[in-house]
């Protein structure tokens, strides 16, 4: 028996692949859409936004009345965004898996939707975006309205059905393995993008005074192991002319620029040739799920060669 059908971007619309589940501590139920919003069966219910998402973040999963990356963060890289600075990069990490039409791909930490789209753009997949933050995901909503939206607390339970996902991604954002292993599918993979250790590496070295590489690879790999068996790793690099302005919104957006200090040293800065780089790792499940509902198998991701 199929199970009911989760909430899209579109109230008009659902989707066939996707269930999400009620957020409630205990309860679990499936979510359906009900009037304005979505309800399960215990009556949880949440408003749709007029944007087109859902959210259901609860009191408990928030540590600020304003949970999630800060505005001025978010801005920083919506204008990075705009220039197109990290287009090399966004494009190079979307070829590295190629979801089939019909996938469903859910990125965890999705900010304003840009690397989600970027990757289900071309091959007609089912995207989903979820984030901490409810002013990204109404950007993301209102930007990429044929997308499915979700304000969730990731580091928690995220709000979907086992095995919902043949490809889900964490690009710069949260990693909770066994929450990713259980709502993706058995013949599914995971994309997991961290900073490398060269990323901003010269104007980190004129504000902080020196070149420090931070290598995040290792423990990424050891993060994962061993719900997941690393298949491929990349690194990702890419040299860009930024001037002050783009300087400043690389830093404020990684929040590299801290405290007042490194902020004056950043501001005397005209321009500079920077290094953006990420390690890029792709992982397959290393073993079924207990309990796996056995769905058929369908679409299944390609690689790109």
């Amino acid at each position: 028996m199929r199970a009911p059908s989760a909430i899209t971007s579109r109230p008009a619309g659902w989707s066939d692949r996707v269930t999400l589940v009620c957020p409630v501590a205990g309860c679990r139920r499936p979510l359906t859409r009900q009037g304005p919003g979505v309800r399960c069966a215990r009556g949880h219910a949440f408003d749709l936004a007029r944007s087109g998402y859902v959210n259901l973040l609860q009191p408990q999963d928030r540590r600020s009345a304003r949970p999630g990356d800060s505005p001025a963060a978010l801005a920083a890289r919506r204008r990075l965004h705009a220039r197109g600075v990290e287009e090399p990069v966004a494009a190079a990490i979307a070829r590295l898996v190629t979801p089939a039409p019909g996938d469903a791909v859910l990125d965890v930490g999705c900010g304003e939707g840009h690397h989600l789209a970027a990757i289900t753009g071309t091959a007609a997949a089912e995207g989903h975006g979820l984030d901490l933050s409810v002013a990204a995901i109404d950007a993301a909503a209102r930007r990429y309205p044929a997308h499915h939206w979700v304000v969730a607390n990731a580091d928690r339970v995220l709000p979907y059905a086992d095995g919902s996902f043949t490809l889900l991604t964490s690009i710069n954002a949260r990693r909770n393995p066994p929450e990713f292993r259980r709502v993706l599918r058995d013949d599914g993979a995971l994309l997991l993008v961290v900073p490398a250790p060269d990323d901003l590496i010269e104007v980190r070295e004129r504000v902080l005074g020196e070149a420090v590489e931070r290598d995040r690879a290792e423990r990424a790999i050891a993060d994962f192991t061993p719900l997941f068996t690393l298949e491929r790793r990349e690194r990702i690099a890419h040299t860009a002319r930024l001037d002050a302005a783009a300087l400043r919104d690389a830093m404020a957006g990684s929040y590299r620029a801290g405290r007042t200090s490194r902020l004056a040293r950043l501001a005397s800065i005209p321009a500079l040739h920077v290094t953006l780089s990420r390690d890029a790792f792709v992982f397959r499940p290393a073993r079924a799920r207990r309990g796996s509902p056995g769905r058929a198998p369908e679409a299944r991701t390609r690689r790109s060669p």
